[in-house]
């Protein structure tokens, strides 16, 4: 980071009004509590083993972390700080994000079903807060939902919450305290409660990541937290591509990926290469009798699903949303489309005024990312080109809620490094014609000229037809 952007989240608290709220956590209190672990780091962190309690088989949360407990009295404590964060969306750059423990979303919290577990929250935030744990069977005054099961944390409080963890399955949690502010900040996290038998339903690779939106004016660095519909960044996990990590998977390994969405809209998210089958849903895990074949799936608010399938096909495989624009980054919302339109004279004549004027979509929007790649467009301060991310054959031309499933031979149980781009076997990869291409046969021309009669027929006003 330059020093023109060196900016610590201690100089974010004061900014932000928050530094009351730091000052206020009484350390000799604290000190009682388990030990506050924080992660600034933007990459995917290697599973956490368990080292204590019931064992399970981790999780890796994409482009994030694992929350470690301790264990007291047979207790699984966790210690989450909701404060104010710096996250980088993509490389070039960064948020002014709500968060927790260093990172939005914050850490994954993974439990084992049984599990009596204890969570102390601190709010180093401005204003005050609560966390409603999504999905949960808890009693109601755990449920996090302020002023109807509990006071609102105030800022420098810390509250706790305990229940057991009665169900297995995929969950989140956010607040239920100035939501739409809070959650428009980046203020949410995933929950994993895994089954008491670690063989029900084991994978060899068990993915996580939240979907979540920005509106972030180029320049700026802080999203508009009244925005409904029109967000301009599309991420995962508060990252976009091509800041979001490859999902490394070993051929023939079996894998699932568990999204929840918390936007503000629905994501059909699409696998290429494969298909699978939706295994699960934050009501639950899904009798195989009741599973069919997709390759995409519909995730609509507030919900999670976990997919399954057979990495049995190498290569690199795209996994992403299927709506276009949410496979862009920095969306404009008001840009004409000036496909066809030439442009050379009023460039020339807007360039006087304007030296680094450069025309848009004169041939689709394809050309600004080959234009950004060779660093030869300009961009405002602070955010992203729309499309941008290379591959071994070129521009890849996505942004936003993009990814890669990397299957391949021989990897090591462990081993979630990205292994590059995927080498291809002689012959596999579409290629150019050379030869002569025949001129398409057409449909008869219809004459412009031949009278062409038209029958109207008027609605009666008796019968309304």
């Amino acid at each position: 980071m330059d020093a023109k952007n060196k900016f610590t989240r201690r100089d974010f608290f004061k900014l932000a009004g928050a530094g009351v709220a730091l000052s206020a956590v009484n350390k000799v209190a604290l000190a009682a509590l388990p030990e506050i672990v924080s992660v600034e780091k933007a990459n995917t962190q290697a599973p956490l083993q368990p080292n204590s309690g019931r064992p399970y088989n981790p999780v890796v949360t994409l482009n994030g972390w694992s929350l470690p407990w301790r264990m007291k009295n047979g207790v699984k404590e966790f210690h989450l700080v909701a404060e104010p964060v710096i996250r980088e969306i993509a490389p070039g750059m960064l948020a002014h994000l709500w968060g927790y423990n260093g990172q939005s979303p914050g850490p994954t919290i993974e439990v084992v079903e049984g599990d009596r577990v204890r969570i102390f929250v601190t709010n180093r935030l401005p204003e005050v807060t609560s966390v409603h744990w999504h999905g949960q069977r808890l009693p109601n005054g755990m449920d996090g939902v302020s002023g109807l099961t509990q006071p609102a944390i105030p800022p420098g409080k810390t509250f706790v919450y305990e229940f057991e963890a009665k169900r297995a399955g995929t969950f989140m949690y956010h607040p239920h305290a100035d939501e739409m502010t809070q959650m428009a900040m980046g203020l949410m996290g995933s929950w994993i409660t895994h089954p008491k038998n670690p063989k029900f339903m084991a994978v060899d690779r068990d993915f996580i990541f939240l979907l979540n939106a920005y509106d972030i004016e180029p320049g700026s660095y802080t999203p508009k937290v009244n925005t409904m519909l029109n967000f301009n960044l599309w991420t995962w996990n508060s990252r976009a591509f091509p800041g979001i990590d490859p999902l490394v998977v070993r051929k023939n390994d079996r894998v699932r990926i568990r999204v929840g969405n918390l936007t503000m809209t629905n994501h059909p998210i699409h696998l290429h290469g494969h298909e699978f089958q939706v295994t699960g849903t934050d009501g639950g895990w899904i009798p195989a009798s009741a599973r069919w074949p997709e390759v995409t799936t519909d995730i609509g608010v507030g919900q999670m699903r976990a997919i399954e399938f057979v990495a049995n096909e190498p290569g690199d495989w795209s996994l992403h949303c299927h709506k276009s624009h949410h496979t862009m980054n920095a969306m404009g919302h008001q840009v004409p489309t000036l496909i066809g339109v030439e442009q050379k004279d009023l460039v020339d004549k807007i360039s006087n005024l304007v030296p680094d004027y450069m025309a848009m979509g004169q041939t689709g929007m394809a050309e600004m990312n080959e234009m950004a790649s060779m660093m030869a467009m300009p961009i405002p301060e602070n955010t992203l080109p729309m499309m941008t991310g290379t591959g071994q054959f070129g521009a890849i031309d996505m942004g936003g809620m993009f990814s890669v499933v990397k299957v391949r031979e021989g990897l090591a149980k462990g081993n979630f490094k990205d292994p590059g781009a995927y080498k291809h076997p002689s012959g596999t990869v579409a290629f150019e014609f050379t030869g002569e291409v025949p001129e398409p046969v057409r449909s008869v021309k219809v004459n412009a000229n031949a009278a062409v009669e038209v029958q109207v027929r008027k609605p009666n006003s008796h019968t309304g037809h």
